[in-house]
């Protein structure tokens, strides 16, 4: 019988990316998509180091609708992992910038 390995690093963040998206979809009614409503919720609670100092309260509106590819006023699974992977873009950037300017 084969030994059941436990879960690698990427495979328990996959999983912790799905969980949010359906937590904060679910809240609808609809399981496969984030309201605008329900995107500002998830946008103060889950990413609050990013909002809590905005003074623009039109910039996260501005976000969802440059999120909402299809236009449907609403965010998909692939639309939220565009959001994810741009922030993680961004900070992947500035870790290597601070490296950079720590040598």
């Amino acid at each position: 019988m084969a030994k059941v390995s436990s879960p690698t690093e990427t495979e328990r963040c996959i999983k912790s990316l799905i969980a949010v998206f359906q937590k904060h979809a679910g809240r609808d009614g609809n399981n496969s998509k984030v309201s605008k409503a329900k995107f500002l919720i998830f946008m103060n609670r889950e990413l609050g180091a990013l909002t809590k100092n905005q003074k623009d309260p039109g910039v996260l509106d501005c976000m969802m609708k440059r999120l909402d590819r299809n236009s449907g006023g609403q965010l998909e699974f692939q639309e939220f992992l565009n959001l994810i992977g741009g922030l993680a873009i961004a900070r992947h950037e500035s870790f290597i910038k601070s490296a950079s300017c720590q040598k």
